[in-house]
């Protein structure tokens, strides 16, 4: 199995949003995301996918061996959120993939990965 466990920081986030070019104020502006029903900033959906492939890519054997990674993004994670991302072989050439917070709750669901062996 290999596992990461990360806890997101604002400036982690900041970060995301300037290499991505995704600025959008639910990312960057508490008052913002507050305004609209949001608990704060939130960190983006793919930056947890991200994450979470390069996790399914060590598992997988490699980066060149990782063929398809989906998820569904389920829950929302907020700076000080510690997300633990895991992926393990489960035969035929599939991995189990998992992101639970810190509470045990998924924040990415219906995670499906598949490598070339």
């Amino acid at each position: 199995m290999t596992e990461r466990r990360i806890t997101f920081t604002r400036e982690q986030i900041a970060e995301y949003a300037e290499a991505s070019g995704d600025d959008n104020p639910i990312h960057l502006d508490d008052e913002f995301a507050r305004s609209v029903e949001l608990p704060g900033l939130i960190a983006h959906g793919m930056l947890q996918m991200g994450l979470l492939a390069t996790v399914a890519a060590e598992a997988a054997g490699g980066p060149d061996r990782l063929r398809r990674l989906s998820v569904r993004f389920a829950g929302m994670v907020v700076p000080g959120d510690t997300v633990t991302f895991r992926a393990e072989p489960a035969g035929d050439r599939r991995l189990e993939v998992s992101a639970l917070n810190q509470k045990g709750e998924a924040v990415l669901t219906k995670a499906m990965a598949q490598y070339e062996k």
